[in-house]
């Protein structure tokens, strides 16, 4: 690696100037406080990627109400002022370092496995999801089937991730990140299996898109003008990581096409993973051409040989790097200096001596491969 790298070039991305096209991808690290306001342990961690060099931090999912978003206890929240608050050190640390930074905003509904706020958790339909609850997260056992969410409570989840967007930009984030992918509430609400809604929620495509379109339409209007509003995708699911849309491109490109048309300024598309490049085209190159958004594309994507066909094909804008980024924090100023990145080892998941107990997590991460 060289420092002739296209991922080190200074870009203008999705209204943000950034000195590279490296992101941090977000990464589940369930190390908040019980009441969900973020730490001094957590700002330091941000703040080590971004003095690592990476132009684009992107926070863990970050749960947006008080009812039914959490999906993990000792998750962050900026449901209230109090959590909101706790964000800013997190943020004028990695301003201070040179680095962007955009909070994720997450609704776990089905599978929630953490919530103090209710004991039982609500999704489109009453469907049990598949597998059983995550140990790494503290569950057990099969999920426990959830409430079908009503009308009125779907209205108070979307004015959730609104309000979460403004207290998000007081708090002196950049942006936010809609998410849409991995299995969580909007990504049950677009997949047949999870949604058998019969009302304007549920049926086919448009019905099933239309949560999505409508959390990600009054984010933008919430936030207003001069704040970058983004959007998570994925095929693949915490539960499920085989899934493929069944539509083929022609679905993928209607997804993308609502999420764009609604107003989101950027796409991410989770996760490439080993076979980068399959016959077809990749997720990111269809979100690319059907919306004209810049995209971020994940997944193994510390690779050198990887990320450099990515970015000099047009696959994608950005690179989100996840595991690679554990492995080492400072990847950005390596590639500058051609050094050797460090072989990840899974026990870089296992509780950081920096976290005291908090455990880091990579979150769950789909197929960027272009659909079946």
């Amino acid at each position: 690696m060289s420092c002739t790298h296209p991922a080190l070039a200074a870009c203008r991305f999705a209204g943000l100037d950034l000195r590279n096209r490296y992101a941090l991808a977000p990464m589940t690290r369930v190390s908040a406080t019980g009441d969900g306001r973020a730490t001094e342990e957590m700002a330091a961690y941000y703040a080590g990627f971004a003095e690592g060099g990476f132009g684009l931090l992107i926070t863990e999912g970050t749960y947006t109400d008080r009812a039914f978003a959490q999906g993990y206890l000792d998750q962050p929240g900026i449901a209230d002022e109090a959590q909101a608050a706790a964000w800013r050190p997190v943020v004028d640390r990695a301003h201070a370092a040179g680095a962007r930074v955009v909070l994720q905003l997450m609704h776990a509904g089905a599978v929630s496995q953490g919530n103090r706020f209710r004991d039982r958790a609500a999704g489109p339909s009453a469907v049990q999801p598949l597998g059983e609850q995550l140990a790494k997260y503290r569950g057990s056992g099969p999920w426990p089937v959830p409430m079908e969410l009503t009308r009125r409570q779907i209205a108070e989840a979307v004015a959730g991730f609104a309000a979460s967007a403004v207290r998000a930009r007081e708090a002196g984030f950049d942006g936010v990140e809609v998410h849409g992918a991995n299995g969580y509430l909007l990504d049950q609400f677009l997949t047949p299996y999870t949604n058998l809604r019969t009302d304007e929620y549920g049926g086919g495509l448009p019905g099933r898109l239309r949560l999505v379109r409508e959390v990600t339409a009054e984010v933008r209007a919430a936030a207003g003008p001069g704040f970058t509003v983004g959007v998570r995708l994925s095929q693949g699911k915490i539960n499920d990581p085989a899934w493929r849309w069944p539509g083929g491109e022609s679905e993928a490109e209607a997804v993308f096409t609502a999420v764009a048309e609604a107003g989101a300024d950027y796409l991410h598309l989770a996760g490439g993973g080993r076979d980068w490049f399959p016959e077809g085209r990749t997720l990111p190159a269809i979100a690319r051409a059907a919306t004209g958004l810049p995209v971020i594309a994940n997944g193994g994507l510390h690779r050198e040989a990887v990320a450099r066909r990515v970015l000099e094909e047009g696959h994608a804008d950005l690179l989100a790097v996840g595991t690679g980024a554990l492995a080492d924090p400072d990847l950005p100023l390596r590639v500058t200096a051609g050094d050797a990145l460090t072989p990840f080892d899974a026990g870089m998941l296992e509780p950081l001596a920096t976290l005291g107990n908090a455990r880091t997590y990579v979150s769950g991460n789909a197929s960027a491969h272009a659909p079946a």
